[in-house]
């Protein structure tokens, strides 16, 4: 199958019932697709809706992969859940590489044909001096780009084993509705029309709007050019800190204040006071090539950036 069409496929999401997974399964079931959600936990549980329980090396997946065609794995640790975890790097390998490997070969042993794993653009770093590609040789700076990037490697080996496609979806960062962390902060800040440090910030960074992150992945899961394949996927318009924040603040409705500090002063500073990584992001370029994914799968983003902030800017203003 080379076009967009589901054909009534039964795929299971894990992690459905989160940021990315809420719409993703809402995005497939609008499509055609036939939805089984993977949960860790939930209140409300139905044929197609099955708590897992945490994610883990023993995690039986046998009812819900049963008959599934497809598996899209989002569930994942993203943070450090404790600061009391004696080894965080551990616990990031245990969920993101050992659990995602017992998933792999339990879906393949199931019959599932296809796998979409979702990893991240950490898997190259967190800098970049030009717009990383597929080609680029993986330098992870993190346990949790460290851990997406075995998950990777052990994806690929169970598919050689077993003979199961998978593919690697490797995103910038992420905003949307419901958008958390480091997004959320930003546009907190704009709404309040608070004073940002940011003005004299000269860098690129690529982002990647969830309803062209979900729309990527089904083309994912039905394209036969996506079979064994690592896609770096993004918006494709690179925008600068400040720039992001103009476009937020016009979205929102407010005046942006933005002043002109030198990145030298920055740094310091978020050395100073424990925030160098943040600084860091802030201020540094981290871009990613789109291409690879636009030619093979004949895959155009359905939302600008623009149209992307705007969605975002409506959902925080309606939960403020």
């Amino acid at each position: 199958m080379t076009g967009g069409a589901a054909l009534a496929q039964t795929v299971l999401v894990t992690g459905a019932s989160g940021f990315v997974g809420r719409v993703l399964c809402a995005h497939l079931a609008a499509r055609g697709f036939r939805v089984r959600q993977a949960v860790r936990r939930a209140e409300a549980l139905s044929p197609d809706r099955v708590s897992v329980g945490d994610l883990s090396p023993r995690t039986d997946w046998s009812l819900v992969l049963a008959g599934a065609e497809t598996v899209v794995h989002l569930a994942a640790r993203v943070h450090v859940m404790r600061e009391s975890d004696a080894d965080p790097a551990a616990e990031f390998r245990r969920v993101n590489v050992d659990a995602t490997t017992h998933l792999a070969r339990s879906a393949a042993a199931a019959g599932v044909r296809r796998l979409v794993f979702l990893s991240s653009v950490k898997v190259h770093g967190e800098v970049s001096e030009r717009p990383f590609t597929e080609a680029d040789p993986p330098c992870p700076g993190d346990p949790y780009g460290r851990s997406k990037w075995e998950a990777e490697q052990e994806l690929a080996q169970v598919g050689r084993a077993t003979g199961m496609q998978w593919t690697v979806v490797r995103p910038p960062l992420v905003y949307g509705p419901g958008a958390k962390a480091n997004f959320l902060s930003l546009m907190r800040a704009v709404a309040r029309g608070m004073p940002l440090p940011l003005g004299a910030i000269h860098n690129r960074r690529s982002l990647l709007y969830l309803g062209n992150l979900v729309d990527a992945i089904r083309m994912c899961l039905v394209h036969q050019a996506a079979a064994n394949r690592v896609f770096l996927v993004s918006d494709g318009e690179d925008l600068s800190t400040p720039e992001l924040v103009r476009r937020l603040a016009l979205a929102l409705g407010v005046k942006a204040h933005l002043l002109q500090v030198p990145t030298k002063l920055l740094r310091l500073a978020g050395g100073i006071i424990g925030r160098g990584p943040a600084i860091d992001r802030l201020v540094g370029s981290l871009q990613v090539d789109s291409s690879a994914i636009r030619r093979a799968l004949d895959w155009v983003p359905p939302y600008t950036i623009d149209q992307g902030i705007a969605e975002t800017a409506r959902w925080y203003r309606c939960q403020n």
